[in-house]
């Protein structure tokens, strides 16, 4: 069995994450897509009767519901994948949250409303925490797989 070098490893999985970003890019275009589709047909049947924040809250809690029997059906052999898919989710929160404390969204002395920031704050924190530890427990759960000796 031949070795492959540094080199083509590195371009091979450069790759990987090229087709993986751009997955996940069209992923979101179309979930964007099929949420304000339902969105506009779920306020056209009802007649304008329906709130989309109802609507968008049914949504996050069914997501709610569907994540939490995903995530407890998992084997244990795939929870090295799933802490680093929540690491890249996580990193998203950070960069909104970096917006919520630090963009100007009021324009009053180039200040956002102070709970904006507050909350912006608190989730750049947990967002971080979840990171870190995230980081903490894929290196622990690889280490298990190298040789010893």
């Amino acid at each position: 069995m031949a070795t492959e070098s540094p080199d083509i490893l590195v371009q091979r999985a450069q790759e990987a994450a090229r087709v993986a970003r751009a997955a996940a890019e069209a992923a979101q275009s179309y979930a964007d897509q099929v949420a304000t589709a339902a969105g506009a047909a779920a306020h056209a049947a009802t007649g304008g009767a329906l709130d989309p924040f109802v609507f968008r809250l049914a949504i996050f809690v069914l997501a709610v519901f569907v994540g939490y029997y995903v995530v407890w059906s998992v084997t244990p052999a795939l929870h090295t994948p799933l802490m680093s898919v929540t690491n890249a989710i996580s990193s998203v929160i950070v960069v909104g949250a970096l917006l919520a404390v630090g963009v100007d969204s009021s324009g009053v002395n180039g200040d956002g409303p102070l709970w904006a920031r507050v909350f912006g704050f608190i989730a750049l924190i947990l967002a971080s925490v979840n990171i870190f530890g995230g980081f903490l427990v894929t290196q622990r759960m690889l280490g298990m797989y190298k040789k010893k000796g």
